[in-house]
C-alpha cells in the first residue's frame, strides 16, 4: 500500500488501464464466454480485451461470431472504461456511494484528462458521465431504427446500444458477424450519419463538448477549444475530399471513412481494396487522431496544430501564436516531443512486424500499426493472420496509444531532474 501511495500519477493510470485489460482477458478467455463450440486462445482474449479497453477496435477474433451475450456485455464494458477512464469510472463509483472524493483521485482525473488545476473535478466528472449517457442513449434509439429492420427487437436493441457505446467511444467494434463491420449499410444515411456524429462528439474532448455548452459562441470559447474545433473540421474536410478523389466511392462514404479514420475504426468499405493512395491519406489522419481529454487516440489534433503554426512561425520569422494568443516554448516543445515518440512507435513497431511477417505488404503494414497507435481500429484485413509475437507488439502499441507515448516515456523518469548545467555549444542542423 506504500508502495502504491509513492507512485507518481502517471503510473498509477497505467497500472490502472494495466489490471483492466487483464482482468477482460481473464473474463474473455473463460469458456462461459465464449459461444458453443468456440475456444479462444489467451493471446486473442488478450488482443480483445487491449483493443476494447484502448477503444482501438482492432480484432483478432470476430466479437459477434465467437463471443455470447456475457462475453458481448464484457467487451461493451471495457470499451466504456477504457473511453471514459479509469480514473473517471472510478471517482464516479465513489461519487455513486456517496463518499467524498479525496484529494490522490482529484489529481489523477486532473492527470488523466491534463486539467490545469484540482477545482471542478467532481463537478467535471458528473458532468461527463451524464454526457456519455445522454450522447449514447440518443445514438442508441436513432440506431435502433435501422438495426429494427434487420432483427428480433431483443437482437436489435442489444446491437443498437453496443454500437452507440463503441461509435461514442471512438472504439470500431461491432456484433453484426462475420468480420463485416458495418459494409451492409454502407447506403444508409440515418446509421452512416449518427454513428459520425457519435464519434466526432467523442473525439471532442469532454472540455470540449461542455465549453461550447455553455458558452455558445465561437468567439468566447477558450483557446484550446477553437483550436480542436477548426483542426477537428480541417481534417473531416480534407479527408473527405482526398478519399473521394483518390477512391471511387459514394461522398457519404468518403465522408464515414474520414470521420472513422479520427480514432473510430468503423468501416462501410473493404479497406483491403483501397489504393495505396487512399490508404496513406487515412493513415495520417489515424495518426493526429482525436483531441486531448477525448475517448480517442493518436498525436492528438492539438499536437498537429502546434507544430503546423510552429513551422509556420519560423517561416515568417513571427513568434508562434494563433488566435491572438502566443504559444509558449514549453508547449511547442512538448508538441515536437509527442510527435517523435509517436512515429519511433510506428516506424520500429512496423519494422518489427515486416521481418516477422514478410507476406504482408507494407502499407498493410503500415496502416495496422497506425491504426494500433491512434487506437483506430480501422484495418486492412492482415489482424486475424498475425501471428503470436506480431499481437504481441500490436497489443504494445494500442496500449502506448491509449495512455498516450508522453506518459508511457514518463514512467522510465525515477530520479528528481537534475541541477548540472553544462556549456552550451552550437551544433549545425539542417
Amino acid at each position: 500500500m506504500r508502495i502504491f501511495k509513492k507512485l507518481g500519477p502517471g503510473r498509477i493510470i497505467s497500472l490502472g488501464f494495466a489490471g483492466v485489460i487483464l482482468l477482460g482477458a481473464f473474463l474473455l478467455w473463460l469458456p462461459i464466454s465464449a459461444n458453443e463450440g468456440i475456444h479462444v486462445s489467451l493471446i486473442d482474449a488478450l488482443f480483445t480485451s487491449t483493443s476494447a479497453v484502448c477503444v482501438t477496435g482492432l480484432i483478432a477474433v470476430d466479437t459477434a461470431d465467437t463471443f455470447n451475450l456475457f462475453g458481448q456485455i464484457v467487451v461493451a464494458a471495457l470499451i466504456q472504461i477504457g473511453g471514459l477512464g479509469v480514473t473517471s469510472i472510478g471517482v464516479g463509483f465513489i461519487i455513486l456511494a456517496g463518499k467524498k472524493v479525496g484529494i490522490k483521485s482529484r489529481i489523477l482525473v486532473r492527470e488523466a484528462m491534463n486539467l490545469d488545476s484540482l477545482g471542478g473535478i467532481v463537478k467535471l466528472v458528473k458532468a461527463i458521465l451524464l454526457m456519455t449517457l445522454t450522447f449514447e442513449s440518443i445514438g442508441a434509439v436513432l440506431s435502433f431504427i435501422t438495426f429494427s429492420k434487420d432483427y428480433p427487437f431483443l437482437q436489435a436493441v442489444w446491437i443498437s446500444i453496443f454500437h452507440s457505446i463503441a461509435a461514442f467511444n471512438n472504439s470500431g467494434f461491432d456484433i453484426l458477424g462475420g468480420l463485416q463491420n458495418l459494409i451492409p449499410y454502407q447506403n444508409n444515411v440515418l446509421l452512416n450519419l449518427t454513428t459520425c456524429g457519435l464519434i466526432i462528439f467523442g473525439g471532442l474532448g469532454f472540455l470540449v463538448i461542455l465549453d461550447i455548452m455553455k458558452k455558445r459562441s465561437f468567439k468566447k470559447l477558450t483557446l484550446h477549444s477553437k483550436v480542436v474545433i477548426v483542426t477537428s473540421v480541417f481534417l473531416l474536410v480534407i479527408g473527405t475530399i482526398g478519399i473521394k478523389c483518390t477512391e471511387n466511392i459514394t461522398w457519404l462514404g468518403a465522408f464515414f471513412n474520414s470521420t472513422s479514420a479520427r480514432t473510430a475504426g468503423f468501416s462501410t468499405f473493404p479497406l483491403g481494396q483501397f489504393s495505396n493512395a487512399t490508404l496513406f491519406i487515412l493513415i495520417i489522419l489515424m495518426f493526429v487522431g482525436a483531441s486531448p481529454g477525448s475517448t480517442g487516440g493518436g498525436i492528438k489534433t492539438t499536437t498537429a496544430y502546434i507544430l503546423f503554426k510552429h513551422v509556420i512561425s519560423i517561416a515568417k520569422n513571427k513568434n508562434c501564436s494563433t488566435f491572438k494568443r502566443e504559444i509558449s516554448n514549453d508547449t511547442i516543445t512538448k508538441a515536437n516531443i509527442i510527435l517523435l515518440l509517436g512515429l519511433s512507435v510506428v516506424v520500429f513497431v512496423t519494422l518489427g512486424i515486416t521481418i516477422l511477417q514478410p507476406e504482408f505488404s507494407f502499407i498493410h503494414v503500415l496502416t495496422e500499426v497506425t491504426s494500433a497507435f491512434g487506437t483506430v481500429g480501422l484495418s486492412a484485413g492482415i489482424t486475424t493472420s498475425l501471428n503470436v509475437v506480431s499481437k504481441l507488439l500490436i497489443i504494445l502499441t494500442m496500449f502506448i496509444g491509449r495512455l498516450g507515448p508522453l506518459t508511457i516515456a514518463s514512467l522510465w523518469s525515477f530520479n528528481e531532474k537534475s541541477g548540472v548545467h553544462y556549456s552550451k555549444e552550437t551544433i549545425t542542423i539542417g
